[in-house]
């Protein structure tokens, strides 16, 4: 993958980098200041970092620090140090600086934390920040050039909650541009005065068919897994509803490449919960919403722990009384189709309803073809099959193309995409077949391929909802909510 300058004239472009490696992506960035360009390479697991004078993109990179694998770094620049953010000595990550001189001499700026888990660092003129999460929750903090050590948290109102740093293009600045959302409270942009530590509302998202807050509650539960861990569940419902095991409840998770799913606010719940559903996240390992070992426990020769999770969560959910069995119902999509095929074939007796979106269920036989452009990639994250008998071992005992077995499956609905490049549509069409040859049940089981579309579904605003409706219609459907055919 290049990177090339010369926008005047394509004749006139000049090659500043290329990558050899085959599963590394490339990206092209600047720094705080403007005054270098970044050219970050790596993959899910591995990073290197070149610098360019921006008012000489041609001049010779500085390499920062040669690619280790296993070690991730980010890098900006303040009036000639470097700021890194890496977890080379530390699973959480840490802040170490550096000179341009020197750039692969690190010295630690903020400490790793077992507790406190470092994503982000952003510079400004007369202060930086740094964001993380602690227990899961999300953390925004002011820090001194001075004294950086001290953090300056920035508090939010809820006990659950999403928050950020918004857009903050400017260098130097006396407010921060925050997003804060939770499952009850709709996007919300603050600007943040750091002397006076105020908040000033700016926008609030709009719910054009009307929302009162105050109608719903959210809370926060950990279920203990069955190997000992607590996986935490962040749950919203209609105020009034009953933890008698008698209404129905929705389950989400991802729970893969590290990716956290935050409590976040989402108008699409709503169909749910004004018909006396629960709606719950399980931040299962898998994503990192507990730490970076959060990600690792979920991933490679420990993947199963991310179903097992998602399984353990429903049946702790179940006897807490929020629902009960056979009304639970769940989607996931990608990785977390893979998740939803996985937890079929575990424990199908869980489940009222299933929706799975260009589902990555055929693992065996994706990891095992090389030729497959994004499969070397994909190797860190699931293991290499072809190489690493292990590797294969373990892929194949959770593949749910490979476990279909004969018995009962709920109602289901998978989706592919004809031109889907991530997740082949002949995944979940295979996974659909075979169902269809072993179940013993006579309940629901469609596929639909959208034939004008890839990996991310429909474009267009109009036609996401319609495709979200689809899946909200199916589960209402099957749980006897609507008279839908």
């Amino acid at each position: 993958m290049p990177i090339i300058t010369g926008l005047d004239d394509p004749k006139n472009a000049k090659l500043l980098y290329k990558e050899a490696d085959i599963g590394f992506g490339v990206g092209v960035g600047i720094t705080a200041q403007e005054d270098w360009i970044v050219i970050a390479t790596g993959d899910n697991v591995t990073s290197e970092v070149r610098l360019v004078p921006a008012d000489n993109p041609t001049a010779e990179p500085i390499l920062i620090s040669p690619r280790k694998e296993g070690r991730q770094y980010g890098v900006d620049v303040r009036d000639g140090t470097l700021f890194i953010h890496t977890n080379d000595d530390h699973v959480n990550f840490r802040v170490a600086t550096a000179s341009l001189a020197k750039p692969g001499e690190w010295k630690t700026l903020i400490a790793g934390s077992d507790r406190h888990y470092l994503t982000g660092l952003s510079l400004f003129k007369d202060f930086f920040v740094t964001e993380g999460r602690i227990d899961g929750l999300d953390q925004v903090e002011v820090r001194r050039y001075d004294g950086p050590t001290k953090a300056e948290p920035i508090t939010f109102p809820e006990a659950a909650y999403v928050a950020g740093l918004g857009d903050n293009p400017e260098y130097d600045v006396q407010k921060l541009r925050l997003d804060y959302e939770s499952m009850v409270t709709p996007d919300t942009v603050f600007d943040y005065t750091v002397a006076t530590k105020a908040f000033e509302t700016l926008k609030v998202q709009e719910i054009p068919s009307g929302y009162d807050a105050s109608q719903y509650q959210t809370e926060r539960v950990m279920i203990t897994a069955r190997d000992g861990t607590k996986v935490p569940v962040s749950i919203v419902s209609k105020k009034g509803f009953k933890k008698d095991g008698s209404q129905p409840l929705h389950l989400y998770a991802y729970g893969a490449y590290g990716y956290a799913t935050p409590p976040g606010f989402s108008t699409n719940r709503l169909s749910y919960l004004d018909r006396g559903f629960a709606y719950a996240i399980a931040h299962i390992r898998g994503g990192d919403d507990l730490g970076y070992q959060w990600y690792l426990d979920g991933k490679l020769n420990k993947r199963t722990n991310s179903f097992n999770d998602f399984v353990d969560a429903a049946k702790g959910l179940i006897d807490l009384g929020y629902t009960g069995k056979g009304k639970v119902t769940a989607s996931g999509g990608s990785a977390g189709g893979e998740l939803m095929g996985a937890v079929l074939n575990q424990a199908p007796e869980l489940f009222g309803a299933v929706v799975s979106h260009v589902a990555f269920v055929d693992v065996l036989n994706t990891m095992l073809d090389k030729d497959l452009p994004l499969t070397p990639g994909e190797w860190p994250e699931w293991g290499n099959p072809i190489t690493d008998k292990a590797a294969f071992d373990t892929i194949r005992s959770y593949s749910p193309y490979d476990n279909v077995v004969p018995q009962a499956y709920p109602p289901t609905l998978w989706t592919a995409g004809l031109n889907d490049p991530r997740v082949t549509y002949w995944e979940p069409a295979k996974m659909v077949a075979k169902l269809r040859a072993m179940k013993t049940d006579d309940n629901v089981l469609l596929l639909k391929t959208n034939m004008g579309a890839g990996h991310g579904g429909k474009s267009g605003r109009f036609e996401r909802l319609h495709e979200n409706a689809e899946e909200a219609a199916f589960i209402l459907w099957q749980m006897g909510l609507g008279d839908i055919k």
